[in-house]
C-alpha cells in the first residue's frame, strides 16, 4: 500500500503520463533530426529524453543515488508507436516503484552525481516534484514547440489547443 505522499504523486503521474502519452503518438520519424537552433536537441532526442525521463521516478524511489558517470542509453524506436511503448514501459515501472514506496521512504535522502563531484542531496520527494514531475513537464513543453514548428497539431494537454477545441 503506498504512503500518502505516493498515492497523490500516482494521480499526478498518471494523469500526466496520458498528456505526454498523446504527444509522443504525434513525433513524425520523417522530422527526427529537426532541430530548432544549432544548440538544441534534435526531435528523435529531445522525444527519446521525454519518454525516459518518467524512468527517473522509479529510479528516485528504489535507490538513494544516481551516478551519471553510468552509461544511459536511450531507447531505440523507428516509429511513433515505438516510442510510445517504451513510454509505457517506463510509466508502469514508475507507478509501481511508487505505490511501493511509503512517506518515510518519500523523507530518505537522495543524491544526484557524476562521479565523486555531487550536484545535490535532497529528500526523495523533493527530487521526485523538481527533478522528476517538473523537469519531464518542462521537456515535454519544448517537445510541443517542436512539434508546433513542424506544423504537427497539438493535442489537448491542460485544455485545448488551436488545434483541438
Amino acid at each position: 500500500m503506498p504512503g500518502m505522499i505516493a498515492s497523490a504523486l500516482i494521480g499526478e503521474l498518471t494523469h500526466e503520463a496520458a498528456t505526454t502519452r498523446k504527444l509522443l503518438a504525434r513525433v513524425p520519424i520523417a522530422k527526427r533530426d529537426f532541430s530548432p537552433h544549432p544548440k538544441s536537441w534534435p526531435l528523435h532526442r529531445l522525444a527519446s529524453h521525454v519518454a525516459q525521463l518518467v524512468l527517473w521516478t522509479a529510479v528516485t524511489c528504489e535507490t538513494t543515488e544516481l551516478d551519471m558517470a553510468g552509461p544511459f542509453p536511450s531507447p531505440e524506436w523507428a516509429t511513433a508507436d515505438d516510442l510510445v511503448a517504451h513510454f509505457d514501459g517506463y510509466v508502469a515501472h514508475a507507478l509501481k516503484a511508487l505505490g511501493a514506496t511509503s512517506d518515510a521512504d518519500m523523507m530518505t535522502p537522495w543524491t544526484l552525481k557524476n562521479g565523486s563531484a555531487v550536484y545535490f542531496t535532497m529528500p526523495k520527494i523533493q527530487v521526485l516534484r523538481s527533478m522528476c514531475f517538473n523537469h519531464h513537464v518542462h521537456h515535454r513543453g519544448q517537445l510541443s514547440i517542436y512539434l508546433r514548428l513542424n506544423d504537427v497539431p497539438l493535442p489537448n494537454m491542460y485544455g485545448p489547443t488551436a488545434d483541438e477545441q
